[in-house]
């Protein structure tokens, strides 16, 4: 499952890259602070884009939480996708890489306990994508968000068993419409479409 990513674009970048789906992005809270993070971790904060509640034809960027606790106190970072419709507080989550982790492979005298092996996976072709999210108000940390996730493509299974529901600029404006159907948009990509590079 997917716990840390990165989002190393810049607001500007953002803003100019989202002007030309035609929808309107505001900002209720001002322009957020968005310096470069090489690691986005559970619990930290992150800008998400949602669906304006003022204007369900425009939407707003705010900074939340990513995560918020289940009942056993747990952080709720994933979620699964599978045969779910989602009607309300979809969000979109920016990102421009996210991070897996495997078991290192086996070494004759090596240490019982080694760091797991880093992999950074990047979508081909774009400088930053976005995750499909649920954001929701929790009474413990206020507002906060979740990824979530699928069965895993084949560009992923040899590193994990599920996958976050990556969004190409085609299917923003779809993902943040209540009405088109959540299964249409939550599903593995296609062979080839994410690069991988291993971080240690």
């Amino acid at each position: 499952m997917c716990n840390e990513a990165a989002r190393r674009i810049a607001l500007n970048q953002l803003r100019e890259d989202w002007s030309e789906l035609k929808i309107p992005l505001r900002f209720p809270e001002g322009l957020p602070n968005m310096a470069p993070l090489d690691s986005i971790k559970i619990t930290d904060p992150s800008v998400i884009i949602r669906a304006s509640a003022d204007a369900p034809d425009e939407a707003e960027l705010v900074t939340r939480r990513w995560s918020w606790p289940a009942p056993t106190g747990k952080p709720v970072y994933n979620y699964r996708s599978d045969g779910r419709e989602f009607t309300k507080g979809r969000c979109l989550i920016p990102i421009d890489g996210f991070y897996e982790f495997t078991d290192p492979p086996p070494l004759e005298d090596a240490p019982k306990r080694r760091p797991k092996s880093k992999w950074e996976f990047r979508i081909k072709g774009l400088d930053w994508f976005c995750v499909a999210g649920l954001w929701r108000t929790d009474p413990k940390v206020g507002e906060a968000w979740t990824m979530l996730t699928t069965e895993p493509g084949p560009d992923i299974a040899p590193y994990h068993d599920r996958q976050i529901v990556l969004l190409g600029p085609h299917d923003y404006g779809r993902w943040l419409d209540p009405s088109v159907p959540a299964r249409e948009l939550c599903k593995p990509l296609p062979a080839g479409t994410l690069e991988v590079q291993q971080m240690r």
